[in-house]
């Protein structure tokens, strides 16, 4: 429909002019599909087949439409000529065009019908104000039209984004599901997104719906085994996706289970860690283990796992590498099992005071990683050698025989760890 102010525009050119200007018509069309094939680079090749109709078509369509609204400023006719432009602009669209081309034909069309249209006007004594109203309304209806193919552009476009996003989210969740989707409906969503499949993955966890924060420690991805969307799941799919894009590589983002994710393909290429670490700067992301695409779910297992480590404290700030935090996830995997542990393990430590039990509950993590190696744990504590073996000969009256004995040492380590 045309606009209040090109209404107004041609409101101000006498509608007997389009009688007048009618008669250029003829030929006009055809002219002007010459000039744009020699000043359009975009449409240089022949004007033959389907894509030669359409201009053609719009061409015409053009040209009459405007002579209507020279004739009538609002007749309801000339509006429903608005599709055709709107088509216009979907079909440079699809055909990977921008909208330069498009425009540049309006204005080359309109630049040859106004020379047209003052040869006739001023054959006929039109009076130059009726010219210039006429050039004010040629110029005026290009705009017109170019804002009609512009919204068809940005129709298809915004419907084709779409449509990739939804065909990557069907993806990033399908790699998600445990037990895992068929491959052979992984391998058509990866083709779908444009996605080629990586021989290994690994997923990345960067944030988490506040719905979906109750999971179990032991990683189980929340929503269900299957990775299904949770409420709120739509807050953390724009950081899976934001990461993915900052990592660029064929990195795939989005959200699975209420995870904020993205599938890392070749996660073990030279400098591909430094690469994450780098983007992420001291956000808590989590890197779960290198793993064949099929069992990708349990990448994302591990990862979540070793993400809720690093949100509660208990491991650093930045970039948290599962497979370096194996021992605290095995503890974190059953809370209630570690907790005992350390309780039961560490009683002799229990009825200390909060200074001596601190002191020798540091001492002993010390030198059970470096078992009688004196000045390794004196320098790493920060004391003098004589006050490690006097705390050494403390913990030897609390724990006896137990700092000797494997598999104790092996539980009060494991017991050590447990935050």
């Amino acid at each position: 429909m045309a606009t209040p102010a090109a209404r107004t525009t041609f409101a101000a050119v006498p509608p007997e002019a389009a009688d007048v200007l009618r008669p250029a018509l003829p030929g006009l069309a055809d002219e002007m599909i010459a000039a744009i094939s020699a000043e359009v680079p975009d449409y240089a090749r022949a004007m033959e087949g389907t894509f030669g109709q359409l201009v053609r078509m719009g061409v015409e369509v053009a040209l009459n439409r405007f002579m209507d609204m020279v004739a009538d400023p609002h007749p309801e006719e000339a509006a429903r000529a608005r599709d055709t432009y709107v088509n216009l602009g979907r079909g440079e669209f699809h055909a990977g065009r921008s909208l330069d081309a498009l425009l540049a034909a309006y204005r080359v069309g309109a630049r040859l019908a106004w020379r047209r249209f003052v040869e006739a006007g001023t054959a006929a004594q039109l009076p130059p104000e009726v010219l210039y109203s006429l050039g004010e309304a040629i110029f005026a209806y290009i705009d017109e039209i170019s804002a009609e193919s512009a919204d068809g552009y940005a129709e298809e476009q915004s419907a084709a984004a779409g449509e990739s996003q939804r065909r990557r989210r069907r993806l990033v969740r399908l790699l998600a599901q445990d037990p895992p989707a068929s491959q052979e409906a992984v391998r058509t969503a990866a083709q779908a997104a444009a996605w080629p499949l990586p021989r290994r993955v690994a997923a990345l966890v960067c944030a988490e719906a506040e719905t979906a924060a109750g999971a179990d420690a032991a990683g189980e991805p929340p929503g269900g085994p299957r990775g299904e969307a949770v409420p709120g799941e739509e807050m953390v799919e724009a950081a899976g996706v934001r990461l993915a894009r900052r990592l660029g590589g064929a990195a795939i983002g989005g959200a699975a289970g209420g995870l904020a994710c993205v599938w890392l393909p070749d996660p073990d290429a030279p400098g591909r860690r430094r690469q994450v670490a780098a983007q992420i700067g001291d956000d808590p992301v989590a890197l779960g283990p290198t793993v064949p695409w099929p069992r990708a779910a349990e990448s994302l297992r591990r990862a979540a796992a070793a993400y809720r480590l690093a949100v509660s404290g208990r491991a650093p700030a930045g970039l948290v590498v599962a497979e370096d935090h194996l021992a605290t996830l095995l503890l974190a995997a059953d809370r209630g099992l570690a907790v005992d542990l350390a309780a039961s393990r560490l009683a002799p430590l229990a009825g200390l005071a909060d200074g001596p039990r601190a002191r020798l509950t540091e001492t002993l993590r010390a030198w059970l990683d470096r078992p009688g190696q004196v000045q390794a744990v004196a320098a790493e504590l920060g004391v003098h050698p004589q006050t490690v073996r006097y705390r050494v000969r403390q913990l030897r009256d609390l724990f006896g025989t137990r700092l000797e004995d494997p598999e104790a040492r092996f539980e009060l380590a494991l017991a050590l760890r447990v935050g």
